[in-house]
């Protein structure tokens, strides 16, 4: 019998540890993962919105056959200034598009740069607008994708999507173990109160979206500040990174490392880009196009520096993807090296598609779709346990020090006590923004034993 008792205290001290942690990641991480939810569905959301609210820019009804690539990039350049370097340019992808050539603009922040939009037949500018990211994402979707990053905080924001991305897996799992361990006996009848409501709800939405928060939390984790450069050199030990095309005119052993969020910090703010010849970038694309590189829509880049190469990319993220890269020799136009999306190691593969899923361009408007219920559903179910939380917040109030933190974890065993202990510090250490509001957790759950262990007691 002692032993059968020992095993229920150890139960017991464990769910109230569960259950004391996935009420302050509620109460204290809910507001957070309620932002990076609602702001990354209105992203998702958007690019019909901006299609139409950009149509000007993006499309045009000018017919006839199209100018060179070159004549369409003079004309760009005779409408910014001809001293201004060419950071990257998207030929028009079909009859009806705008051919987009971006400019280095010191004045702009990392990953932007300012695109002049070309009538690929008439020549006529058609826009003139700041872009952002591999995605070449307009201003509005840049706004709303800097306020889902970081709260338009700058590198400072991005603790709170770390964050959120941090605990959320927590939170999922803490929430099925409670439920599948606290599920109450069928009964015939059971009153439905409002408290007994908001928790169907919150349960069932929270059962519904459970991979959902599983996958957003890992793919959110690989664009985070700390944890994802952990992610990152886990994935380069183990052979997992992107490739990404050898540019350098001397002979390479090997093929360098893509980052699959390049899009976040691909340009540094002031960067010099070398002068190019416009006729250039016709006889870049061409060998590229023989070279297979065949999706409609590609960025050319010229070389960053001395000794490096042209870079014809596909940018195409949707169903099949198509992000084969090739490297261009500016001397002879002669393909030096190339990588093949078939080729990506098994991880790198699910890593982009990961990313693009997480973005809603994957498989298009049922991804977007799909993306939004999600989104929804999960701000949804915060509420509810806010809604639970303030429904049982009176008969709380005077809640007993053993339902904390500390107490859950003094009354484990010795060798569960030490599993947690060294469970806390490998999370830490991995997620370090997890490990100092895990700390903080423990102060402030510190201070209110001690606060609720100093008010007198009432009979």
């Amino acid at each position: 019998m002692s032993v059968n008792h020992s095993q229920l205290a150890c139960r017991g001290a464990l769910l109230t540890l569960v259950r004391r942690l996935h009420f302050y990641i509620g109460l204290f991480i809910g507001p957070f993962i309620f932002v990076a939810a609602l702001t990354g569905t209105l992203y998702v959301l958007t690019p019909q919105i901006e299609n139409a609210l950009y149509h000007q820019a993006l499309h045009t009804r000018d017919v006839g056959e199209n100018h060179p690539l070159s004549q369409q990039i003079a004309a760009a350049r005779k409408y910014i200034g001809e001293d201004a370097a060419i950071y990257a340019v998207r030929p028009a992808p079909q009859t009806g598009d705008t051919t987009r050539v971006q400019f280095v603009d010191p004045a702009l922040g990392e990953s932007e740069s300012r695109a002049i939009f070309v009538a690929p037949a008439s020549l006529a500018i058609q826009g003139d607008m700041t872009v952002y990211g591999t995605r070449g994402v307009l201003p509005l979707r840049t706004w709303i994708d800097q306020f889902h990053r970081g709260l338009l905080l700058g590198e400072t924001g991005r603790i709170y999507s770390e964050l959120a991305a941090s605990w959320l897996w927590i939170a999922a799992l803490g929430g099925v173990i409670l439920w599948l361990t606290s599920r109450p006996k069928r009964v015939r009848k059971v009153r439905q109160t409002p408290q007994r409501k908001a928790r169907h709800w919150h349960i069932t939405l929270g059962s519904t979206l459970l991979l959902g928060l599983l996958f957003f939390s890992a793919t959110g984790l690989t664009w985070s500040q700390w944890a994802g450069e952990n992610i990152d050199k886990m994935r380069s030990s183990l052979g997992w990174m992107t490739p990404q095309v050898n540019t350098a005119l001397t002979p390479q052993t090997s093929h360098q490392h893509a980052d699959p969020h390049a899009e976040h910090h691909a340009m540094m703010p002031g960067m010099v880009m070398p002068e190019t010849n416009d006729s250039q970038w016709d006889k870049v694309l061409h060998a590229a196009r023989t070279a297979g590189i065949e999706s409609n829509k590609v960025e050319i880049r010229a070389p960053r520096s001395a000794g490096k190469a042209w870079t014809v990319t596909e940018i195409d993220r949707a169903w099949p993807t198509h992000v084969d890269t090739a490297a261009i020799d500016p001397n002879g136009f002669k393909v030096i090296d190339r990588t093949y999306f078939t080729d990506f190691p098994m991880v790198a593969k699910l890593t982009r598609w990961g990313i693009d899923a997480h973005m809603g361009v994957l498989f298009g408007l049922p991804n977007q779709l799909l993306l939004a219920a999600f989104g929804f559903g999960l701000c949804g179910m915060i509420l509810l346990g806010y809604r639970m939380w303030w429904l049982r917040r009176p008969a709380m109030s005077a809640s007993h020090p053993a339902q904390t933190l500390s107490e859950a974890w003094l009354a484990l065993p010795l060798i569960w006590r030490s599993v947690m202990v060294i469970i806390a510090l490998l999370l830490g250490m991995a997620l370090p923004v997890m490990g100092v509001s895990l700390l903080l957790f423990i102060a402030t759950d510190i201070a209110r034993w001690r606060i609720q262990a100093l008010k007198p007691q009432t009979s």
